[in-house]
């Protein structure tokens, strides 16, 4: 259903000085559309970033390496790593960072995915200029890395934000969707995930905290219509499901 998505797919659009979105998708979860999103970033030292890389595109490939090589691909959480490895086959110089318990799960072992390095709380030496990074923890095993780019106050997250547009959505889906809080213009994660970040509740709480104490003016996410402006008190609602950061 390309309704879903954002048009045009597969391709880069600008969104701040050294930042870029590249839309993509649909992906179907358990019958529902999703949209997906892959963020650019180029470093400080003229390489670049790429979160949550979406499908393999050659035409895409050509248009990023146009910036600058591509030297960091980033799973930022244990769901978000599927089209990883296409990418690395056409990007062998880049390394592969992913989020703490990613490489333990069995049908990333079984793909052969390769990760070089996980993410912590600390930025790695390569992007430690241009980005920080907050390790978001939950139970059974999930994290989710969000970045900050302070150049352009541009916060970079996964799944943590969910903002789904009811007219993009099947009708049939639309009353569940806004029953579930996922839906625009404050979505949250679905339920599941909600609940599964709780398990570890004073500890997600206290890195939410931190990623808004950044004070965002772009927040961009996975899934649904990112926060162009105004980021910081869209992020706080959001988040309310985790407190208020007020």
């Amino acid at each position: 259903m390309s309704e879903a998505t954002y048009p045009p797919l597969d391709v880069l659009k600008p969104v701040a000085e050294g930042v870029w979105i590249v839309d993509s998708g649909p992906l179907r979860v358990l019958g529902l559309p999703l949209p997906v999103r892959m963020t650019v970033i180029r470093l400080g030292d003229g390489t670049l970033w790429l979160h949550t890389p979406t499908r393999y595109e050659a035409g895409l490939h050509r248009a990023i390496a146009a910036l600058g090589p591509i030297r960091h691909l980033v799973a930022p959480n244990i769901a978000h790593w599927t089209f990883v490895k296409a990418w690395q086959s056409h990007c062998p110089e880049a390394l592969t960072w992913a989020a703490p318990n990613l490489r333990e799960r069995g049908p990333v072992r079984r793909s052969g995915l390769r990760i070089d390095r996980v993410l912590t709380d600390t930025a790695a030496p390569g992007w430690a200029s241009d980005l920080r990074q907050i390790v978001v923890p939950g139970g059974l095993g999930f994290r989710e890395v969000a970045f900050f780019h302070g150049r352009s106050r541009t916060l970079v997250l996964t799944d943590l934000v969910v903002n789904l547009e009811p007219a993009k959505m099947p009708a049939l889906l639309r009353p569940l969707l806004r029953l579930a809080g996922m839906t625009a213009p404050h979505g949250q994660p679905p339920p599941y995930l909600r609940f599964v970040i709780k398990l570890q509740q004073r500890e997600a709480a206290r890195a939410a905290a931190d990623i808004v104490a950044r004070e965002p003016t772009i927040v961009i996410f996975a899934h649904g219509l990112w926060f162009a402006r105004d980021g910081t008190d869209r992020l706080r609602r959001s988040l309310r499901w985790l407190g208020d950061f007020s």
